[in-house]
């Protein structure tokens, strides 16, 4: 569970399962299909250097927190579903996390803007 605030700033997200069929023409037609739903709280990376790299054309970063139970994998893709948004995570993730001396249970990674 999310601490404190944090609940309040928690956003409803679906994971998306990615599935390859053969297109008959020797390639294939990719399909993705909702997954599991999770918990997330999603900021956009405000500092000096995201927004210039943002302006010079490279994706918008965020930073996505979860619970410990949620690991979300480098090149996993996920919906915000408030609004649609898909996100696609850039980092490993389980790589930081809160101690588990901590009073709080979370975990997060970085994830860009995607398109499907």
């Amino acid at each position: 569970m999310f601490p404190g605030m944090m609940a309040d700033w928690a956003t409803s997200c679906t994971l998306l399962e990615k599935t390859r069929i053969p297109d008959g023409e020797g390639g294939w037609d990719t399909t993705w299909s909702d997954g599991a739903k999770f918990d997330a709280a999603i900021a956009h990376a405000s500092s000096i250097e995201a927004r210039v790299a943002e302006s010079e054309g490279m994706a918008s970063t965020f930073t996505v927190w979860t619970e410990k139970g949620i690991t979300l994998e480098y090149h996993d893709v996920f919906r915000r579903d408030s609004d649609g948004q898909v996100f696609r995570v850039t980092s490993q993730g389980g790589d930081e996390q809160s101690p588990d001396r901590a009073t709080f249970d979370l975990t997060h990674v970085s994830a860009e803007r995607w398109q499907l």
